[in-house]
């Protein structure tokens, strides 16, 4: 079997930020490995954020089986999430190919070890989600307490703006389909404008 081929993935959170010692570690790491590196993929997108074209570029070239390996300086700078990267393992498991972090941590789910790092990472992943739930219930349980009215009110809708012609028009006796089409809404537009009217 010949070399492995390696992409390399670095990506800082701020624009004031460079990728330059990630890459350059990573090269190194990949030239001991013995890697063939066919790529180099730089991102600057916060850790929390889904916009990251350059990892779904990434994604794309694992899914079509043209690399082996992902290079990675540390987990953080791939996952967004513990959730993100169970999932992310997950696909590269079925496409066959290694997520590895430059400290030689390796995420092979097909062997022993990383069947157990990810079914020790889902129980994290798991236990995030209800962490993050229960915070959410919890924030919006003390605002309700304060008094804070949740949710759109009255007056809030975008539609609403349209919302005089469109009663005026059904207090003539127009029908919801009728009034949709005169002023370029939809039907179920008009009918909630209707509905928060009555």
């Amino acid at each position: 079997m010949g070399q492995l081929r390696a992409v390399i993935y670095a990506r800082v959170s701020t624009v004031d930020q460079n990728c330059d010692r990630q890459v350059g570690d990573l090269e190194a790491f990949a030239t001991r490995a013995g890697y063939e590196v066919v790529g180099t993929w730089r991102e600057t997108a916060s850790g929390a954020k889904d916009q990251r074209p350059e990892r779904k570029r990434i994604l794309a070239l694992a899914q079509a089986r043209k690399i082996d390996v992902i290079l990675v300086t540390e987990l953080t700078r791939w996952g967004r999430s513990m959730v993100d990267l169970v999932h992310s393992l997950q696909a590269l498991q079925a496409w066959n190919v290694s997520l590895i972090a430059q400290t030689g941590i390796q995420f092979d789910l097909k062997t022993p070890q990383g069947k157990l790092i990810a079914g020790v990472m889902a129980t994290l992943a798991e236990f995030e989600r209800d962490l993050l739930r229960e915070r959410v219930k919890s924030g919006l349980a003390a605002a309700k307490a304060r008094g804070k009215v949740l949710g759109r009110a009255t007056g809030q809708f975008p539609s609403d703006r349209h919302a005089p012609k469109v009663l005026r028009l059904l207090a003539a006796g127009r029908s919801y389909r009728e009034v949709a089409r005169e002023l370029d809404l939809s039907k179920n537009t008009v009918a909630a404008i209707a509905q928060r009217n009555r």
